[in-house]
């Protein structure tokens, strides 16, 4: 039988060599026929720490490998690009000029 598999985002991955992984499906609801969206997140085995938050992947299930985690990460379909923005790009105080400020004012 053919492992299951599943596409979702990384939404965490602060774990080492672990990220955790949101995935949505569609259900219909059963007596009023309405689509609904539903979400669950799959903690993945990740071993080169190679996904981002933002990265869409794709899962695959596997053997146990700690309570919570029975799925690695199998390829990463897209990488989201992360832009590191300064304060002063978008107009706002940088720490050090809030900090000098508010000593002045005393």
């Amino acid at each position: 039988m053919a492992r299951k598999r599943r596409v979702g985002f990384a939404v965490a991955d602060a774990r080492h060599k672990t990220v955790s992984v949101r995935v949505e499906r569609t259900v219909q609801h059963p007596l009023y026929k309405k689509i609904m969206r539903r979400r669950k997140r799959y903690l993945a085995h990740d071993e080169g720490n190679d996904c981002k938050i933002g990265d869409r992947v794709v899962i695959e299930e596997c053997r146990p490998l700690s309570k919570r985690k029975s799925w690695r990460v199998v390829e990463i379909l897209e990488r989201r690009e992360v832009a590191e923005i300064q304060p002063q790009e978008i107009g706002a105080p940088s720490l050090e000029a809030a900090a000098s400020g508010s000593e002045d004012s005393e």
